[in-house]
């Protein structure tokens, strides 16, 4: 990975990674420094993370990773976080810190519970952490992964540290002209996507929206079932967001069977997909570059 950052930024690339907010049990991060974690005698979780049930988990989600001692972490100057940290920047230039709530409050389940029925709210480190980790490296390149059940702490904690957050245009479209995930009502210090590697492709979306959302995102883009990809790339471009990303899948215009990944569950389609060189033309990178040139986030020639 460090070989692969060196190549592309020698050649103005800049790359963008994602760093989970919890470790595997079975990493060498547990392994290493057990006694920064809830584990009993045997190293096994005494309790582990998740999200408590909601309309579209019933059960919640248990996702099973060691919890923090945050108040062990905090009596080393939140040490370990400024070594992970260094090591993330050595292998990319930006990147998103996934499921960032879980620093203002994490949700805790008991290990014995099954499923996420049992478990409670409690506090994160909040801003002492990042404090911390600038006062180790300096600024800190970090998008706020801030989807799902975002309360005013949340925010706040984003707002006080300075870091953009998340805009998925996918999910603008099920109520009306207020919904915060509508590029009018965007903020500079916002990274836009048409989708994440967690979404549907844009076609794939298109294809099973209802017909409310789909008649909303013709009327708002002025999209087709033939343009409906170019249409959410020109808008998350013509925005105002600081940062724009798309999967290629949506360059491409691919349907759902190029799905990346598909949250909550475990099979071959799941973090497999591959691009094949061919597929990819002239007529993709004029049409990219046309959208990204007259929206300013690429050379005006292009145009």
């Amino acid at each position: 990975m460090d070989a692969l950052k060196r190549y592309a930024n020698e050649r103005g690339v800049l790359l963008m990674s994602d760093l989970p907010i919890f470790i595997a049990h079975h990493s060498a991060d547990c392994w290493a420094r057990p006694d920064l974690y809830f584990l009993d005698a045997d190293c096994q979780p005494t309790v582990v993370a998740g999200c408590p049930p909601d309309a579209m988990a019933p059960t919640g989600q248990r996702w099973g990773n060691p919890l923090y001692r945050w108040d062990h972490m905090a009596a080393e100057g939140y040490a370990w976080w400024s070594a992970r940290v260094r090591r993330a920047l050595a292998q990319a230039d930006i990147f998103r810190i996934d499921h960032f709530r879980g620093f203002a409050g994490y949700y805790e389940i008991p290990a014995d519970c099954p499923t996420a029925e049992r478990g409670e709210w409690l506090p994160g480190p909040g801003k002492a952490l990042f404090d911390a980790i600038t006062r180790d490296l300096g600024e800190l390149p970090i998008v706020a992964e801030d989807l799902g059940l975002i309360t005013a702490d949340v925010v706040q904690l984003r707002e006080d540290c300075g870091f953009p957050g998340m805009k998925i245009l996918q999910f603008g479209f099920g109520t009306d002209a207020s919904d915060e995930f509508l590029p009018h009502n965007w903020q500079r210090d916002c990274v836009a996507y048409t989708g994440t590697h967690d979404n549907d492709t844009v076609r794939g979306w298109w294809q099973v929206a209802s017909d409310t959302e789909r008649r909303f995102a013709g009327s708002y883009l002025a999209a087709s079932d033939a343009d409906i990809h170019w249409c959410m790339i020109r808008a998350c471009c013509n925005s105002v967001a600081d940062m724009a990303i798309f999967p290629l899948q949506d360059v491409l215009g691919l349907d759902a069977s190029h799905r990346m990944n598909t949250p909550g569950t475990m099979g071959p389609q799941n973090w497999s997909w591959r691009f094949e060189w061919h597929w990819l033309n002239d007529e993709h990178r004029r049409v990219l570059g046309l959208i990204c040139a007259a929206s300013g986030r690429a050379p005006f020639g292009l145009v």
